[in-house]
């Protein structure tokens, strides 16, 4: 008796042949690419400054009164008409995020660090500028 192959304990591959043939049918489906992904981006054309600016208060005499006296309520609106939940205002630098946010939205010109120094250091106007925005885009 000769030595046994090591394919000829399995009934169905007693022969070399049958071996290679059951081994290339497993190897026939073999992916040589990944399938392709598609992006789509949109890119604006022109970026815009703000309608108003930071301390022009006498745009809106109504907003600047509420800014002025409480600016927690004119936040929630901000917020709210954001798309936001009014409470993000009480959240630490959650108004230079929306800031940002909005000025993403509009296209309006500028960086997160003008964001942070107006919201920092003039937050009451920021927040009225804000407002002034929503109430003339819309």
């Amino acid at each position: 008796m000769g030595k046994a192959e090591p394919w000829t304990h399995i009934p169905h591959l007693k022969y070399e042949h049958d071996y290679t043939l059951a081994a290339m049918a497993f190897q026939s489906n073999v992916v040589n690419t990944q399938p392709a992904t598609t992006s789509q981006y949109t890119v604006s054309s022109q970026l815009t400054d703000w309608s108003t600016g930071t301390c022009d208060c006498c745009d809106d005499c109504g907003i600047c009164l509420c800014g002025a006296f409480v600016p927690c309520i004119l936040a929630c609106r901000v917020a709210q008409d954001s798309g936001e939940n009014c409470l993000l205002p009480c959240l630490p630098g959650a108004m230079i995020a929306l800031r940002t946010s909005m000025r993403n939205k509009y296209n309006i010109s500028g960086s997160v660090c003008e964001d942070w120094l107006i919201m920092a250091c003039l937050g009451p106007c920021g927040l009225c500028q804000m407002a002034r925005e929503q109430n003339m885009r819309g």
